[in-house]
């Protein structure tokens, strides 16, 4: 069914989960995985705050800083590349024709040119849950896959750390804190 697997990971704790469901349904598919890593400049955990203040009041301290940020962004490209081919490194050992890209550039986008390129059958990817004005500001990435995708999309939930009986005494203590707040 699925011959060409295109997994969206990220450095993210859920990123171990994906690669997992990925690496489950390329074997069960004897299926090809691509794995694709994103990285967006603009990204909050990646920009550098200095990078996008005015370069008006002190020109020498921006260019310095510039330095250092291209140097840093330099060497996070590496270490996320080094990650990604320990990724590659460990389905390839499990029997599974695995190659990977790393790409910079806005992550939504990327993924669906990459999947539409390489003829990617699914994309697997994770979501990181932002709702709300996170949401409308940052945007989702697996929203924006969902709906772009010329392909099949898996949307990995993050696994239930939590029982559901730790679940209900957190509610239970929360709604005990308001009830005594508002007495």
């Amino acid at each position: 069914m699925f011959q060409k697997v295109l997994v969206a990971i990220d450095t993210s704790d859920m990123s171990q989960h994906v690669f997992d469901e990925a690496v489950s349904l390329a074997k069960t598919n004897d299926a090809r995985l691509l794995l694709l890593h994103v990285l967006n400049p603009l990204d909050e955990q990646y920009i550098d705050p200095v990078f996008v203040q005015p370069t008006i009041l002190y020109p020498e301290y921006q260019a310095q800083r510039n330095e250092i940020h291209l140097k840093d962004w330099t060497k996070l490209k590496e270490d996320r590349l080094k990650w990604l081919h320990c990724r590659c490194e460990k389905a390839k050992k499990i029997g599974i024709v695995t190659e990977c890209n790393q790409y910079i550039g806005e992550a939504g986008r990327t993924i669906c040119d990459t999947a539409l390129s390489w003829g990617a059958d699914v994309i697997i990817m994770g979501r990181r849950g932002r709702r709300g004005l996170s949401e409308f500001f940052l945007g989702s990435v697996s929203n924006y896959v969902l709906h772009h995708a010329s392909c099949s999309v898996l949307v990995v939930q993050s696994p239930v750390n939590e029982t559901i009986d730790e679940k209900v005494s957190q509610t239970e203590k929360i709604a005990e804190t308001e009830k005594s707040s508002t007495s």
